[in-house]
């Protein structure tokens, strides 16, 4: 009986630390999984064509999400993806020995193989963003 109620509760635990998680975002792990996860947050996405950042290694992407422009980097191998995101300042104005002046507000997500930047400040993209990637690792 105290081993039922011992892995009862046990099992209750791994149940709120897993909601927990998926309530955080994360779950898109490549292009695909980006665009489709946007989709369903409601926002539009139209196809903004190919992107590059001297900065990011990843092959780039750009979308417009309800017309601000998102850029996709996706990389090979998360080990890639880590490295490029160790090299981003917390406020996102030093990437590696680059120091950047941005238009707008830069935010910068990392989910699985992929690096997402946003420069701008529309209240929709920025939580459509954190729905499908989690909190940004950097920017302000």
């Amino acid at each position: 009986m105290k081993r039922n109620l011992l892995l009862t509760s046990a099992l209750l635990m791994v149940a709120v630390v897993v909601a927990a998680c998926a309530s955080q975002g994360g779950s898109a792990s490549d292009y695909t999984s980006v665009v489709d996860g946007l989709r369903g947050t409601g926002v539009t996405i139209a196809s903004g064509g190919e992107v590059s950042q001297s900065f990011l290694s990843g092959k780039g992407q750009a979308i417009l999400v309800n017309g601000e422009q998102v850029q996709i980097f996706e990389y090979v191998d998360e080990a890639a993806v880590e490295a490029d995101a160790a090299s981003v300042s917390a406020d996102g104005g030093t990437v590696g020995t680059t120091m950047i002046t941005w238009v707008a507000t830069p935010h910068f997500y990392r989910s699985g193989k992929v690096i997402v930047l946003y420069i701008g400040e529309d209240a929709t993209v920025l939580k459509a963003l954190e729905t499908v990637l989690g909190s940004q690792f950097a920017g302000r």
